[in-house]
């Protein structure tokens, strides 16, 4: 797939493998979810996507049911969601998603990150029609009949479905998610993970000249407490 790929997966391995601040961003989001949507993941999709993705990434579940109590307390900080969008090095579209107790320092933040690397913040809702929100399912490859697989989660809400060689992957929109996740259930299938994500719907290809300030940029981001995710338009 080439070295510019190799050293994006490299980059954002060695990002992802900070534990020490992986974990307070897996609980923020829990709680943020929690708070928003109610304590019960049954009924909160987001609340049972970030629970998920805590366990992917070996969160122990006593650290997942105390972010789950923390949005009950009254001691809880309130957390703002706040979405920022701009374009970096070299063009490439960047969207932030946050959840901070103080949007002008978050703000100023951002801003920095983005100045620092010779772009610029744009006007919020300017990105928003380069990406498409989604559902994602990994689901381990076995012997899964993929007609039926397909005849089943088309009810529940499925519009794709990709097989790689070691996975089946489903996608669906983004307000689908509790549907999905209920009609893989009903075909008592493993569920390795499962996302709400923005995708790329133009995707564009960067050298390895290219991806270093942009990975530069991306590192000082997703470094930040504030920030929850980070996207990007790289293919």
């Amino acid at each position: 797939m080439g070295r510019a790929f190799e050293y994006r997966r490299a980059t954002k391995e060695k990002r992802w493998d900070k534990m020490s601040k992986l974990f307070p961003k897996l609980s923020k989001a829990i709680t943020v979810a929690a708070k928003e949507g109610g304590i019960d993941p049954e009924m909160n999709f987001k609340l049972r996507a970030a629970i998920q993705n805590a366990k992917i990434q070996n969160m122990p579940k006593d650290n997942i049911d105390s972010a789950i109590k923390r949005a009950s307390s009254k001691e809880t900080k309130d957390y703002i969601e706040q979405t920022f969008e701009g374009k970096g090095p070299h063009g490439v579209l960047v969207i932030v998603e946050t959840a901070t107790d103080n949007v002008t320092r978050t703000t100023a933040n951002i801003k920095s990150y983005f100045n620092k690397s010779d772009g610029n913040l744009v006007t919020p809702g300017s990105l928003e029609f380069m990406f498409d929100r989604k559902s994602i399912f990994y689901i381990k490859k076995s012997n899964i009949d993929i007609d039926e697989l397909e005849l089943t989660l088309i009810d529940y809400g499925l519009k794709e479905i990709e097989i790689t060689k070691d996975e089946i992957i489903i996608y669906g929109d983004y307000t689908s998610f509790g549907n999905i996740n209920k009609g893989l259930s009903t075909l008592n299938l493993n569920v390795t993970k499962s996302e709400l994500k923005r995708i790329p719907n133009s995707p564009i290809n960067f050298n390895e000249e290219q991806l270093e300030p942009i990975e530069k940029m991306l590192d000082k981001m997703e470094d930040d407490e504030d920030v929850q995710y980070v996207y990007t338009n790289i293919s």
